[in-house]
């Protein structure tokens, strides 16, 4: 981060608002000592007692015997199922394709021969009656599981379980409030998480620690650290020169246009992350090459160009299955719970026309939303021209910078893939991200001290909070809570059906997602909208509508920084405050969510691409 850069951090330069301050806490205090709402008491039985009552369900149902009494291929029956149950999974073909690895990641270690079994046995039942036996445990777990019904023992733990759903609702209106306002530093925010977490004993000391890290902070950690290399090296100016000298009217519309243009449709087929980070540096270079002794700031331009690289990146990633662990998410679901397949091409062809007319949506909320006093950039690209021409030709560090960048590059693109089959393990976009910053500091392109003092490391810090803050969010059912809150409140008033239940499962996704990261936000709330959906509209096309809605909203995390990395890695500029988000994530929330609407109610229907459903 360059001097013009610092010294428009500002909001790290603040000390605590104590009367906002204030507010936050008495708003976090009030929700622990409210009585606990029967919602919250009902979704506090599901997560509590919930799987143990339905594994008992399928031991006695199938074994006929307490779980404790049965083998070990019987005990993994009802385990899977289970967790089927949990997930809605309800139709017999996805257990049979499960493994040993898939199994791991739920928790479930089993043998091969007793997968085997399981696998045996599921064959053998009748494909109507393993539908209905599932069906049957869903409405145990979900309808008839009642606080009255539950043991003294069970009783105690549905009592820890609704405490946890409490804390975390008083966590998501002390976080939103503080994000909002910005009544303490931001980062700080992320440890208040933390010791509220220690003190309300939803964790404890040492896995606290190990909370706060994940492989997206290790990304947002070598993202900017890569962007401090790039700005060293100059390669930041070369490529915005690159991007933008044969503009015959560089304007500021011009300019955003085209970051845009570039950005939205990369970011459906290449990580959100990455482009924010490569993006980032360029907006800083045009924004401080535009300065000069009469507008020596302008910090409306500033925003403008930076906030404008983590929209572009957020509206594109509906545009494709690989634009985001959202759509998979989804994809898995439709397939898994319903029998419904989604090919790649298939997803393009309902989603990546939302990208294509937000394209110009978010060009005109950007030149709308901010008044810049610089309105033509020619000016710029004159100094980023000149610049260069005192830099001369290319040289040893840029081309290796460079070249580090593009590894990074195939390596985020491949790791999924490519470099799984090779070396047979993911290495995550994390740990390659900071294997990329290692490499800058092992070719001598930056030393620790242009990383120390170039680096937001606040940012870091104010995403592991978030990643924590979503995890526990997810964990103990608070988000659960509030979608079904909110989905059963407006069933109650009859605005849950035909085509308004689309626009009740995307308003609970778009809400949960700007508080948690879109793939949990997909997982946590689609098995919910997906199962209502089949409910209200059996066999008709409302079922993968609301598939393709809540995919389409969990990328709509435009309204805070925490929303997603993208939104956190332009905040390490220094030029935004958490204000800025909303000017512009406001309107493009509203207008992504009408596109959406118009989409699905009008576009879609068009396609009839799904064989054997109905119109909704």
């Amino acid at each position: 981060m360059s001097d013009k850069q610092q010294s428009h951090a500002s909001a790290y330069d603040r000390y605590v608002n104590y009367k906002l301050f204030g507010v936050a806490a008495v708003l976090f205090a009030s929700m622990l000592v409210i009585p606990v709402p029967a919602s919250m008491r009902d979704v506090a039985v599901e997560y509590s007692a919930g799987k143990d009552r339905v594994i008992e369900h399928f031991s006695s149902l199938l074994f006929g015997k307490p779980s404790g009494q049965v083998a070990q291929w019987q005990a993994l029956t009802a385990r899977i199922l289970e967790s089927n149950v949990k997930q809605g999974i309800l139709t017999r073909g996805p257990v049979l394709e499960i493994d040993e690895k898939a199994l791991k990641k739920q928790g479930i270690a089993t043998t091969g021969e007793h997968l085997e079994q399981f696998k045996r046995y599921v064959r053998g039942m009748d494909e109507g009656a393993y539908l209905a036996m599932m069906t049957e445990a869903r409405a145990l777990r979900i309808d008839r599981l009642t606080y009255a019904g539950l043991s003294e023992k069970e009783k105690e733990s549905a009592d820890q379980a609704a405490w946890r759903i409490k804390v975390c609702a008083g966590l998501v209106l002390l976080v939103v409030f503080c994000f909002l306002t910005e009544a303490v530093p931001l980062p700080s925010v992320a440890f208040l998480i933390g010791i509220i977490l220690v003190f309300t004993r939803l964790v404890g000391r040492e896995e606290v620690a190990s909370l706060f890290w994940s492989d997206a902070c290790w990304f947002i950690m070598g993202s900017l650290m890569f962007a401090a290399a790039f700005v060293k090296t100059g390669v930041d100016k070369r490529f915005a020169l690159l991007l933008f000298r044969y503009l015959a009217k560089p304007s500021v519309l011009a300019i955003t246009s085209i970051i845009v243009m570039v950005i939205a449709p990369l970011s459906a087929f290449i990580s959100d992350h990455a482009l924010a980070a490569m993006f980032l540096p360029v907006a800083v270079a045009l924004y401080t090459n535009s300065l000069n002794e009469r507008i020596p700031i302008d910090p409306e331009l500033a925003k403008m160009l930076i906030i404008g690289v983590a929209m572009a990146a957020n509206i594109g990633g509906f545009g494709s299955p690989s634009g985001g662990a959202r759509n998979v998410i989804i994809m898995t679901y439709l397939e898994n719970m319903f029998g419904i397949s989604m090919s790649y091409g298939q997803w393009m062809l309902y989603a990546f026309p939302f990208v294509i007319v937000m394209i110009p949506v978010l060009i005109l909320c950007l030149n709308l939303m901010f008044r810049p006093k610089i309105k033509n950039l020619g000016a710029s690209l004159e100094v980023l021209k000149k610049d260069i021409d005192r830099m001369g030709r290319w040289n040893a560090k840029q081309v290796v910078a460079v070249v580090i960048f593009f590894a990074m590059l195939f390596l985020w693109v491949t790791e999924s893939n490519l470099v799984k089959s090779l070396l047979g393990m993911r290495l995550g976009v994390g740990v390659v991200a900071v294997a990329g910053a290692v490499a800058y500091l092992l070719a001598g392109i930056v030393n620790w001290r242009d990383y120390q003092e170039k680096v937001d490391w606040g940012v870091v810090w104010l995403y592991a909070g978030a990643i924590i803050f979503g995890k526990m969010l997810d964990e103990t059912g608070t988000a659960y809570w509030m979608a079904r809150s909110v989905v059963d409140g407006l069933a109650a008033i009859g605005l849950a059906t035909g085509p308004m239940l689309l626009v009740v499962g995307g308003l609970v996704t778009a809400g949960i997602t700007n508080l948690m990261a879109d793939g949990p936000a997909a997982a946590a709330v689609g098995p919910l909208t997906l199962s209502i959906a089949a409910i209200a509209k059996p066999g008709t096309t409302m079922v993968p509508f609301m598939g393709l809605v809540t995919s389409c909203a969990a990328s709509m995390a435009y309204l805070l920084v925490i929303g997603t990395p993208p939104n956190a890695i332009v905040y390490g500029s220094g030029y935004l405050k958490a204000k800025d988000y909303l000017r512009v994530g406001i309107p493009c929330l509203v207008a992504a969510f009408a596109v959406m609407m118009l989409m699905a109610l009008v576009y879609w229907p068009l396609l009839g691409t799904f064989a054997g459903l109905e119109p909704m």
